[in-house]
C-alpha cells in the first residue's frame, strides 16, 4: 500500500453532505472521490474540467451595446397618456 498523508480542508457542511450523498451513489466514499479528482488532475495536466465565466448570449451582447451607444434609449415622459401616445407613434 502507498504512504498516505492526511489532507485538511474546509468546506461548507452543507456541501460536504451534497457531495457525500452523490459520491455514496456512485459507491464511494469522499476520501475515495477526492483521490480520483486528485488522479484525474495529474493525467489531465490541472483541473480536470473548465473553469470560465459565463459568455452573455447574443441578445444580451446586442442589447449592452445599444446602451453603450446611445441606441434604443427611451426619454423621459411627463405622464403614461404622453408615454402611450410615444409608443402608439
Amino acid at each position: 500500500m502507498a504512504n498516505t498523508v492526511n489532507i485538511n480542508i474546509r468546506v461548507d457542511s452543507d456541501l460536504k453532505k451534497k457531495a457525500e450523498a452523490i459520491y455514496s451513489e456512485l459507491g464511494m466514499n469522499l476520501s475515495t472521490a477526492m483521490n480520483v479528482f486528485l488522479r484525474s488532475s495529474i493525467r489531465y495536466g490541472g483541473i480536470p474540467f473548465d473553469l470560465r465565466l459565463d459568455a452573455f448570449n447574443t441578445e444580451t451582447l446586442t442589447a449592452m451595446d445599444d446602451v453603450n451607444n446611445g441606441r434604443g434609449l427611451s426619454k423621459p415622459f411627463e405622464s403614461v397618456t404622453a408615454l402611450m401616445e410615444d409608443l402608439n407613434a
